[in-house]
């Protein structure tokens, strides 16, 4: 059975969380609730809890110097501050919830959770420790991205993508909702996805598999991608056809 933790100074906000992911996941089992930083990190060793729920402002000890001491429990962090999202990634927690938590949001992260693996600092070192490792395999996929609005830092779930697209300076992070700009260029970002999950259809395009309603060809033979609950249609280069094969 799957256990949990979730550390929060606010006990009101600790039982809400607690009681929804008692609806939307009855298996898991809630095993501490502590108030504040310290009894947060005691209870933790102590119970070594498979995934924690943490504020990031708690008395004592905050949620992200939890997560740098203790790298082999998932962490989600819930906070009502965005700020702290860069902070949070580096720390390679698995995800990021604002607070007044949504729903949907929280489905996802749980869905995300049940897939299970090692906590992405962990599974980082151990790619790094086998033999023969390349350097584009000593990193575990990235999680989100952060995006920057004038002065304000954003975290988009990588779950969350439907595909990428590189422009002349930029690269083009495309949700359901909105449309981000990041830096990061398509190669480097390639290299940083999961296989399983992404697939580089054409020189400027990564699409998610998750995305992809149907590959239809035009009038002059090309490949086009249509997406789900989406009106982009994307291209797919010759060199990319063979991943469309029937099967």
């Amino acid at each position: 059975m799957p256990t949990a933790l979730i550390a929060d100074d606010e006990p009101n906000l600790a039982a809400e969380l607690a009681s929804r992911l008692a609806k939307y996941w009855p298996e898991l089992q809630i095993v501490a609730m502590p108030r504040n930083g310290v009894e947060a990190l005691a209870e933790l060793n102590a119970k070594q809890p498979d995934f924690a729920f943490l504020d990031i402002r708690m008395p004592g000890v905050d949620g992200l110097e939890i997560a740098r001491l203790l790298p082999a429990v998932r962490v989600v962090f819930v906070t009502a501050y965005d700020e702290y999202a860069v902070q949070a990634f580096e720390t390679s927690a698995v995800d990021y919830l604002l607070k007044p938590l949504n729903d949907e949001r929280l489905l996802r992260c749980i869905a995300k959770l049940q897939r299970g693996g090692l906590a992405p600092q962990a599974a980082s070192a151990s790619a790094s420790a086998g033999a023969g490792a390349s350097p584009e395999k000593d990193h575990a996929p990235i999680q989100w991205l952060t995006v920057g609005l004038k002065d304000t830092t954003h975290l988009v779930s990588i779950e969350d993508v439907l595909y990428f697209q590189a422009t002349d300076k930029y690269t083009e992070v495309v949700t359901a909702e909105r449309r981000h700009i990041i830096r990061t260029p398509l190669k480097e970002l390639l290299q940083r996805l999961d296989a399983a999950k992404f697939a580089q259809v054409h020189r400027s395009v990564i699409v998610s598999y998750a995305a992809i309603d149907r590959v239809e060809r035009d009038l002059l033979g090309r490949l086009r991608i249509h997406l789900r609950n989406h009106t982009d249609v994307l291209p797919v280069s010759r060199a990319y056809v063979g991943l469309f094969k029937q099967m």
